[in-house]
Protein backbone atom coordinates (compact mmCIF):
# COMPACT_ATOMS: atom_id res chain seq x y z
CA UNK A 1 0.00 0.00 0.00
CA UNK A 2 2.53 2.31 0.84
CA UNK A 3 4.31 1.72 -3.04
CA UNK A 4 0.96 2.89 -4.32
CA UNK A 5 0.85 5.93 -2.40
CA UNK A 6 4.42 6.60 -3.08
CA UNK A 7 3.35 6.12 -6.87
CA UNK A 8 0.67 8.40 -6.38
CA UNK A 9 2.87 11.18 -4.61
CA UNK A 10 0.89 10.91 -1.60
CA UNK A 11 1.90 10.37 2.03
CA UNK A 12 0.19 7.54 4.32
CA UNK A 13 -0.54 9.44 7.18
CA UNK A 14 -1.75 12.25 5.94
CA UNK A 15 -4.29 10.15 4.25
CA UNK A 16 -4.71 8.85 7.99
CA UNK A 17 -5.16 12.27 9.09
CA UNK A 18 -7.60 13.14 6.55
CA UNK A 19 -9.22 9.81 6.82
CA UNK A 20 -9.90 10.82 10.75
CA UNK A 21 -10.96 13.99 9.72
CA UNK A 22 -13.73 12.54 7.58
CA UNK A 23 -14.42 10.16 10.09
CA UNK A 24 -14.89 12.92 12.83
CA UNK A 25 -17.61 15.09 10.43
CA UNK A 26 -19.41 11.52 10.11
CA UNK A 27 -19.71 11.03 13.91
CA UNK A 28 -20.86 14.59 14.09
CA UNK A 29 -24.09 14.67 12.18
CA UNK A 30 -27.40 14.23 13.88
CA UNK A 31 -28.80 11.54 11.35
CA UNK A 32 -26.40 9.28 10.44
CA UNK A 33 -26.61 7.67 7.25
CA UNK A 34 -24.83 4.41 5.74
CA UNK A 35 -23.90 6.57 2.88
CA UNK A 36 -22.18 9.31 4.96
CA UNK A 37 -20.84 6.84 7.37
CA UNK A 38 -18.86 5.68 4.45
CA UNK A 39 -18.07 8.46 1.81
CA UNK A 40 -16.85 11.05 4.33
CA UNK A 41 -13.96 9.15 5.25
CA UNK A 42 -12.73 8.64 2.04
CA UNK A 43 -13.61 11.95 0.81
CA UNK A 44 -11.87 13.70 3.40
CA UNK A 45 -8.77 11.18 3.16
CA UNK A 46 -8.79 12.07 -1.16
CA UNK A 47 -9.16 15.98 0.04
CA UNK A 48 -5.98 15.73 2.70
CA UNK A 49 -4.23 13.77 0.78
CA UNK A 50 -4.55 16.47 -2.54
CA UNK A 51 -4.52 19.43 -0.91
CA UNK A 52 -2.49 19.07 2.21
CA UNK A 53 0.91 20.26 0.69
CA UNK A 54 -0.49 22.90 -1.46
CA UNK A 55 -2.26 24.72 1.45
CA UNK A 56 1.01 24.38 4.15
CA UNK A 57 3.00 25.39 1.07
CA UNK A 58 0.70 28.52 0.72
CA UNK A 59 0.68 29.26 4.09
CA UNK A 60 4.44 28.80 4.38
CA UNK A 61 4.68 31.36 1.20
CA UNK A 62 2.28 33.67 2.03
CA UNK A 63 4.19 34.41 5.37
CA UNK A 64 0.99 33.60 8.05
CA UNK A 65 2.18 32.84 11.17
CA UNK A 66 2.05 28.45 11.83
CA UNK A 67 4.53 26.53 13.58
CA UNK A 68 7.32 25.09 11.31
CA UNK A 69 5.88 23.65 7.93
CA UNK A 70 8.64 21.20 8.02
CA UNK A 71 7.12 19.56 11.42
CA UNK A 72 5.03 16.50 10.40
CA UNK A 73 2.64 17.49 13.26
CA UNK A 74 1.91 20.87 11.48
CA UNK A 75 1.32 19.09 8.42
CA UNK A 76 -0.95 16.46 10.04
CA UNK A 77 -2.80 18.98 11.58
CA UNK A 78 -3.36 20.61 8.19
CA UNK A 79 -4.84 17.15 6.72
CA UNK A 80 -7.17 16.59 9.53
CA UNK A 81 -8.37 20.52 8.99
CA UNK A 82 -8.33 19.83 5.36
CA UNK A 83 -10.38 15.91 6.02
CA UNK A 84 -13.13 17.73 8.29
CA UNK A 85 -13.17 21.31 6.28
CA UNK A 86 -14.29 19.33 2.65
CA UNK A 87 -16.83 17.39 4.23
CA UNK A 88 -18.62 20.37 5.59
CA UNK A 89 -17.98 22.38 2.37
CA UNK A 90 -18.88 19.85 0.05
CA UNK A 91 -22.37 19.21 2.09
CA UNK A 92 -22.80 22.68 1.54
CA UNK A 93 -22.46 22.87 -1.95
CA UNK A 94 -24.55 19.39 -2.40
CA UNK A 95 -27.74 21.57 -0.70
CA UNK A 96 -27.32 24.38 -3.21
CA UNK A 97 -27.02 21.86 -5.89
CA UNK A 98 -30.29 19.74 -4.90
CA UNK A 99 -31.97 23.05 -4.32
CA UNK A 100 -31.38 24.37 -7.54
CA UNK A 101 -32.49 21.56 -9.38
CA UNK A 102 -35.42 21.23 -7.14
CA UNK A 103 -36.51 24.63 -8.59
CA UNK A 104 -35.85 23.66 -12.12
CA UNK A 105 -37.87 21.01 -12.26
CA UNK A 106 -41.05 22.53 -10.44
CA UNK A 107 -41.04 25.54 -13.05
CA UNK A 108 -40.96 22.76 -16.28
Amino acid sequence: MHDLFDLLGIKGPVVAAGLAGGALRALSRHRYKLREMVASPICGALAAAYLTLPVVSYFKATGLPIPDPADDTTTLAAAFLIGVSAMWISDILFEVIVRRFKAATREE
